[in-house]
């Protein structure tokens, strides 16, 4: 398994199992798809980028940047701009349990931004979660 899907598993996994955002995005609708239109709302676990993060001569330390992309219908902004904060909270709330052999030794959201969709009709949130990521025996 590499960092990356070790990351993905476990955002998806606090996410699911977070109050706060389950209360504003129903756990079905946190997918990992390639899907358009997104159901609304939902969170949809996308690219990945993984980085060494050479501070380390093992080379055992990634850093890897995820994002989540989050879709509602609706007028304004102000509906994805709460669920992008609950991610935040969420994501922020305590540490990452990652798969075995790999343990998360940070985790940041570390940009969030939201736009209006072309549509006229959908409000698109974007939030990068920045993990430290070290392999361990």
């Amino acid at each position: 398994m590499s960092a990356e899907i070790a990351v993905q598993i476990a955002l998806r996994q606090r996410l699911i199992l977070d109050a706060g955002v389950i209360a504003l995005v129903p756990a079905a609708n946190i997918l990992d798809v390639n899907q358009r239109p997104a159901p609304s709302p939902s969170i949809i676990l996308g690219q990945s980028q993984a980085v060494d993060d050479g501070d380390s001569i093992a080379r055992d330390r990634t850093r890897v940047f995820h994002t989540l992309h989050v879709w509602k219908k609706e007028a304004s902004l102000e509906g994805v701009k709460r669920i992008c904060g609950e991610i935040r909270r969420a994501v922020q709330a305590d540490r990452l349990l990652l798969s075995a052999g790999f343990h998360a030794a940070d985790a940041r959201v570390s940009d969030m931004r939201q736009t209006r969709d072309p549509d006229g009709e959908t409000s698109h949130g974007v939030v990068t979660v920045e993990v430290l990521v070290q392999e361990v025996a």
